[in-house]
């Protein structure tokens, strides 16, 4: 059967009285068959936020059209901030590694068995060990050493291959370099890294070294998007596994690593299927 061609309209704005109906009734009065919406009040902010999809079949509006329409029509009136995502347009990918690589081989077999939805153009690398996995899937290879003295033109080669190939989100799957304040606000919200710790503990480098130290009876892991400050960025998805006085160093790392592999593609999953929304240093998820 043919893949349903769907919209995805995602909202952020001060809760008031009639926001869904004025939404939902917008969609009707133009031809929506409505497939799925979450909703989600924060009481602290006051905040709303909104997740809706339809079946565009018989939807009457074009992608400008409805950007007019609804601009006029609903998003002023409440002062929104507000998106839509349309299925037929899959995201661009790029996937950033190092030298581990169990999370970066887990997203290219998931990409590859179709369960995650994106377009993968280009691996970037500042190693050579990843390469045998991007030939054997056929996707470009990018060798950039970062030296000490050469991070800042590795960067600048780095985004320079982003932007010719039109890159939507970049992955870093333990790619074990920080980027700096340029790179990141380039791509805001639009870079998911995983973390081998269960945030806020144990940040920064050798995280299963001090967890191992202290003698933890849980180790996790977390998926976030990249800001200025390493590993504080708004958290996505979380997982823990349960250890013991057993576990030595590398038990922790073996079972870390399962931990690692299952953030990440949910992380990334969520992110293609546009069900994350970020407010301030948090997101919503709608799962």
């Amino acid at each position: 059967m043919p893949h349903r061609q769907t919209a995805i309209l995602l909202i952020n704005c001060p809760d008031a009285k009639g926001l869904v109906a004025a939404v939902s009734g917008f969609l009707y009065r133009h031809g929506a068959n409505i497939l799925s919406t979450d909703e989600h009040r924060d009481d602290t902010s006051g905040q709303f936020f909104m997740r809706i999809s339809w079946d565009l079949e018989e939807f009457a509006l074009d992608q400008e059209a409805f950007r007019r329409a609804f601009d006029g029509e609903v998003a002023r009136r409440f002062a929104m901030y507000w998106r839509v995502e349309y299925s037929g347009r899959p995201l661009r990918v790029a996937v950033f590694v190092s030298r581990y690589l169990h999370c970066f081989a887990d997203l290219l077999h998931r990409l590859r068995a179709g369960e995650l939805q994106a377009e993968v153009p280009l691996i970037i690398s500042n190693h050579e060990e990843a390469r045998k996995h991007a030939e054997f899937y056929g996707i470009p290879f990018h060798h950039l050493p970062v030296t000490a003295g050469g991070k800042a033109e590795a960067e600048a080669r780095q985004m320079a291959l982003l932007e010719e190939n039109g890159i939507d989100l970049v992955v870093l799957a333990r790619y074990m370099q920080v980027l700096s304040p340029e790179f990141v606000a380039r791509f805001p919200g639009r870079v998911i890294n995983v973390h081998h710790s269960f945030l806020p503990a144990f940040s920064g480098a050798r995280p299963y070294h001090a967890a191992f130290e202290r003698g933890v009876k849980l180790i996790g892991a977390t998926a976030h998007y990249v800001t200025e400050i390493l590993d504080d960025g708004p958290i996505i998805e979380q997982e823990v596994i349960r250890v013991s006085h057993r576990d030595q160093l590398d038990d922790l790392v073996e079972k870390g690593r399962d931990a690692e592999r299952m953030v990440l593609s949910r992380a990334v999953r969520w992110h293609l299927e546009h069900r994350v929304l970020l407010y301030g240093n948090k997101t919503v998820v709608f799962v």
